[in-house]
């Protein structure tokens, strides 16, 4: 039994690792595009993938991202995976959100 409960620890610590590694690939994959197509002043702010999204070549990622006074949500479809593959091709799937601030410096 306790052979068992260390098989699923180790499981949950590797796949855990997948998971945060995964997000870091995935943020470094965006800023290159960005900075690719001319956009390096977008700064990702935040991005948001499902929890099995580590374990497929497909997922939906949404970024939170920023330029000056407007903040946007947009879903990027990733195809390949970052980790484990050599290609990986991002498409902006759509604009979820935009929120412009307003206000006065000072």
């Amino acid at each position: 039994m306790s052979r068992l409960i260390s098989l699923l620890f180790i499981a949950a610590m590797a796949y855990g690792g997948l998971y945060l590694y995964y997000g870091h690939v995935v943020r470094q994959a965006i800023d290159q595009q960005l900075e690719a197509h001319g956009l390096s002043a977008v700064e990702v702010q935040s991005i948001e993938y499902d929890p099995l999204a580590p374990l497929s070549t497909q997922a939906t990622i949404r970024a939170e991202v920023s330029y000056r006074g407007a903040d946007a949500t947009v879903t990027v479809r990733l195809h390949g995976h970052p980790v484990f593959s050599d290609e990986v091709r991002l498409e902006l799937d759509g604009l979820q959100n935009l929120r412009l601030r307003f206000g006065v410096g000072g």
